[in-house]
């Protein structure tokens, strides 16, 4: 609920590996959902590790990485089904919401999904990804002191808009209530690898 709440995007998970995953993951969903584009355009300010595991997944995707620090002029230079924008960037900055709408329009206008990599603690203070734009919304809840974990190093969040809570990997938990009214957990939704080829699943 808490994550979102900040990024404005109605399902939301907090089970990825960390962010540099979650935003790898992200580009997956965009490239199921949008079948035409070959190319991803990525913000220059993006994390380094975020960026390495990127390059590194983009080699099965079998589509190319475009680093560039100004995206809404990329994206109107290549074919592109994606465009990962960091807020804050590496060294801080914060785009304007003028600035990232004009980014989120283009993109749309291309056909692109834009995805922003986000900081939750200064969406306490920003406008939420959703509100200008952003189709998916990934980052780290270590910044709210979130321990390690077994599967480690700490839980990272994505958010989808509505229509991609299917392309969401892992699962999905839902808060419900049972015959006598006391607050129950069950499985909301799950992706199917157990139930479809393996060039299919999800995750």
């Amino acid at each position: 609920t808490m994550v979102s709440d900040l990024t404005g995007l109605p399902a939301a998970g907090a089970s990825l590996l960390d962010e540099g995953t979650a935003v790898a993951e992200a580009v997956g969903v965009a490239r199921r959902r949008q079948r035409s584009g070959s190319v991803v355009i990525v913000d220059a300010g993006i994390l380094p590790q975020s960026l390495a595991v990127l390059r590194t997944r983009a080699l099965a995707l079998g589509v190319e990485i475009v680093a560039s620090a100004d995206p809404v002029q990329a994206v109107t230079e290549h074919d592109a089904f994606a465009v990962v924008v960091q807020t804050p960037a590496t060294d801080g900055t914060i785009r304007s919401v003028e600035e990232l709408s004009a980014l989120a329009t283009r993109a749309h206008d291309q056909g692109a999904l834009v995805i922003a990599a986000a900081d939750l603690l200064a969406l306490t203070v920003v406008p939420a990804p959703a509100t200008w734009g952003a189709d998916i919304v990934v980052g780290s809840t270590q910044r709210f002191g979130v321990p390690l974990f077994y599967g480690g190093p700490h839980a990272a969040y994505i958010a989808v808009g509505p229509g991609m809570e299917r392309q969401l990997p892992g699962r999905l938990v839902g808060l419900s209530q049972d015959r006598h009214g006391t607050p129950a957990l069950r499985l909301a939704l799950q992706t199917r690898e157990q139930h479809i080829r393996r060039e299919k699943a999800t995750s």
